[in-house]
């Protein structure tokens, strides 16, 4: 059990040199195989510990500052935050501390910094959650707080912050009854018609994963394809599809649909996914700017900061340092222009980005709609079960935001509008 918990522990560690030292980020390693040599369930503790330790970065180092003259090496400082992290959440300090300085005295760079580690750590577990507490929410980098700030104002940006630093609970889109799976899951049935769980555990376990009733999916995330409001009988284009929820969506309309993503591993996700839900859809592998056709309506879900999914995500803001935003914004706009070119007459397009920034969203759907004469934002589309109506922006698309539901667990960031053409 012990030497479980040292190499869980140390896996963490490795996670949290690759984003703040590398700039990686967490689904690029897991996704490599970074943990592969665990067991499922301490692999999924390995990345939990790591994420937590992310989410209280800011805390962990003012704790630690007190008991440190200077910083020791990026690993060394890591060992420290994550046993911090741990320490003042609860954890038991005998085995933290131990497996703590044993993963430092494993490695001859830094085998000479055990007795600091295990000097600075038994003071933070004297101090233990009384001291974490008092401590200040933890704030987005000066990077991305800037631009936030300027966008929605300090206060609310400090109510993100907090809804970032709670996390996010699981949430469930339906195949079919969503009343049904919620009962049948213990969850929650949100307004909007996706279910909860505030503790879900192995998802895979949970009843209806291996018959397909149901498959994960932000709440936030869910509400795209529900504004697109697919009929039987339409031929629907979903671009940037991976991972497929929203494809699953509007399959499960009765929609024919295609999908398209340029990424093949996660294109496989969206088949495997299809596979246990009994859903179809045509699948293509391929440049969303080559594709060619005409169709009832499409749904853009357009590659952005994913500054939205920082509750789920939280070593977005430390891979990153927002240089590609530029290109983003960039591309957005040259998607948007060729997607409407792919619909119909009196046919619609749904845009939607994962970003809190409204250089993403707002700016890009004001400028669209001045660049194409024939199009026009359709408000009446955003009017849905659990949409408040203060969520609509003055453009006409619906600003969702991590503080919205906040005593319900939040919920991710995003941008939605429905672009109608012109018959």
């Amino acid at each position: 059990m012990a030497k479980s918990g040292v190499q869980t522990r140390r896996s963490a560690v490795y996670l949290l040199d690759q984003v703040l030292g590398e700039g990686r980020l967490m689904s690029e390693l897991i996704g490599a195989g970074a943990l592969e040599r665990l067991e499922p369930q301490e692999r999924a503790r390995a990345q939990r510990l790591a994420m937590e330790t992310l989410r209280g970065l800011e805390r962990a180092d003012r704790m630690l500052q007190k008991h440190l003259q200077k910083y020791p090496p990026l690993t060394v400082r890591n060992v420290l935050r994550l046993a911090t992290v741990e320490l003042c959440q609860g954890g038991a300090a005998h085995g933290v501390v131990n497996d703590a300085v044993e993963i430092v005295a494993r490695n001859k760079r830094t085998q000479s910094m055990k007795g600091l580690v295990n000097a600075v750590l038994r003071k933070v577990a004297a101090q233990g959650a009384e001291a974490w507490n008092i401590l200040r929410v933890p704030r987005l980098p000066k990077w991305l707080r800037g631009p936030m700030v300027a966008a929605y104002g300090p206060e609310t940006v400090a109510a993100m912050e907090a809804a970032h630093f709670a996390g996010a609970p699981l949430d469930l889109t339906a195949r079919g009854d969503a009343a049904a799976v919620a009962e049948a899951v213990g969850g929650t049935l949100l307004e909007t018609g996706s279910v909860r769980l505030m503790e879900a555990g192995q998802v895979s376990k949970l009843a209806g994963f291996a018959s397909g009733e149901w498959w994960v999916q932000d709440a936030a995330a869910a509400i795209p394809a529900k504004v697109l409001n697919a009929q039987e009988g339409e031929h629907v284009l979903d671009l940037c599809a991976a991972p497929g929820g929203k494809t699953m969506q509007i399959a499960a309309s009765g929609a024919k649909v295609t999908a398209v993503d340029d990424n093949p591993a996660r294109m496989e996700r969206v088949r495997e996914n299809l596979e246990r839900t009994g859903l179809n859809a045509e699948l293509i592998v391929g440049d969303v700017m080559s594709q060619k056709g005409s169709y009832d309506a499409v749904l853009l879900d357009a590659p952005c900061s994913a500054t939205g999914t920082i509750r789920r995500h939280p070593d977005l803001p430390h891979a990153k340092d927002g240089s590609e935003f530029g290109e983003l914004i960039g591309m957005q706009s040259w998607m948007i222009d060729h997607a409407l070119s792919l619909v119909k007459p009196g046919g619609r397009l749904v845009f939607c980005t994962c970003s809190l920034l409204p250089d993403e969203g707002e700016v890009q759907v004001e400028e669209a709609v001045a660049r194409h004469k024939d199009v026009t934002v359709d408000r009446a589309a955003l009017e849905l079960p659990g949409i408040d109506p203060a969520w609509i922006t003055e453009e006409g698309g619906l600003r969702l935001r991590p503080d919205y539901w906040a005593d319900r667990g939040g919920m991710d960031g995003f941008y939605v509008a429905c672009l109608r053409k012109a018959g």
